[in-house]
Parts: structure tokens; C-alpha cells; sequence
């Protein structure tokens, strides 16, 4: 049996992005805006912001120390409330749950001290629905989240659409929607394509 999805309850959902959503340009874009239309809360920890920064220098030669503390102050800059860091009482919970993959304990812990809802990652496989049903959270890829808000505000998705477009120099619907599905997001991108048509 499946936990149950917080946005079938009209709940605001409160999602930690995990460093593999928030890496991508468009996605991150995507779920900022998402929660300037007041449509989800994002949250994210210091280590992850640090990852995101991280890979993103190794893979882009143009990004640069001073483009990683420009980002990461422009997220917390827009969005004070957002960052958290793991409490050592939600640290101290996971140390008896096992996990595939040890390194995400502190996204997990992360996610718990944020009080959040649901852990947003691509890598589904490494957050294993029953443990984190113990917790009280769920994991959704980013096609699956995005989509769901496509599918409940679509006008509102509309708008997080045109301002992800309007704001990176250069872009267009098509562009964006291309970014979309190279960044894991097929989804999303078909469902863009119909609602902006």
C-alpha cells in the first residue's frame, strides 16, 4: 500500500530538493517559481546546496566559484526560510534504519527537520518507500511532482512556465520544454507543450 499523496489533500506540500533535482537549471527554476505561485514549499540543506555547487563546477568549465556563491545566495536570498540543517534528535533517528546508500542520511534527516512531506530526487531507488513510510514521507521523482501540479494548477503552472522562459536569456517554449526532458522531466515537458498550445 502506498503512502498517500499530500497534493490529493490540498495540502501545501512541503518538499526537501534533493542535489540531483536542483543541479538542473530548468527543474530548479521550475520549482522555485512553483513556490513564488505559493503552490509548494521548497527546502534544501547546506550540504546540499554544496553538492549541487560541487558537481556543477566539475561539469562546467564557465561555472565558477563566484557563480556557485552567487547561486546559493540567490536561493537563500529569495527564499530566507527554506534552507535547514539536520538536527542531531532526526540524525539520531535514522541510526538504526538501513539504506542503500549511506551518503543521503543527511538528505533524509534534512527532509525531516524541515518538516517536510516528500523528498524529491532522481534517485527513487535510494530512498525505499517503507522506510521512509516510518518517517511520515514519501519520495517523488520530479516528473511525478511537476506533473501533479500541472495536472491540479495548471494556470498557475502556466505562469511558472512563462517566467522559467522569460528569465533565462535566450530561451524559448520549445527550448525549455526540450531542457525539460533532457533534464529527466519527459512528462512535464509533453504536458507543457499542451497546456501552453
Amino acid at each position: 500500500m502506498r503512502p498517500p499523496n499530500p497534493l490529493a489533500n490540498h495540502v501545501r506540500l512541503i518538499c526537501l530538493a534533493d542535489a540531483n533535482v536542483l543541479y538542473s537549471r530548468v527543474l530548479r527554476d521550475y520549482l522555485l517559481y512553483a513556490m513564488r505561485a505559493k503552490l509548494i514549499v521548497v527546502v534544501w540543506s547546506q550540504e546540499i546546496l554544496c553538492e549541487v555547487t560541487q558537481h556543477l563546477k566539475r561539469n562546467r568549465a564557465s561555472f565558477t566559484e563566484e557563480s556557485a556563491r552567487l547561486l546559493v545566495n540567490a536561493m537563500n536570498g529569495a527564499y530566507p526560510h527554506s534552507q535547514y540543517e539536520a538536527r542531531e534528535s532526526d540524525i539520531s533517528v535514522l541510526r538504526s534504519l538501513r539504506l542503500p546508500d549511506e551518503k543521503d542520511r543527511h538528505v533524509i534527516a534534512a527532509a525531516l527537520s524541515a518538516g517536510a512531506h516528500c523528498i524529491c530526487t532522481h534517485n527513487v531507488k535510494d530512498f525505499p518507500p517503507e522506510v521512509l513510510a516510518k518517517l511520515g514521507l514519501v519520495v517523488m521523482t520530479p516528473d511525478d511532482l511537476l506533473c501533479s501540479l500541472i495536472r491540479d494548477c495548471a494556470e498557475s503552472m502556466k505562469w511558472v512556465h512563462h517566467m522559467a522562459v522569460s528569465t533565462l536569456a535566450g530561451a524559448t517554449d520549445q527550448s525549455t520544454i526540450t531542457s525539460l526532458e533532457k533534464a529527466g522531466a519527459p512528462g512535464v515537458a509533453e504536458l507543457v507543450e499542451r497546456t501552453i498550445a
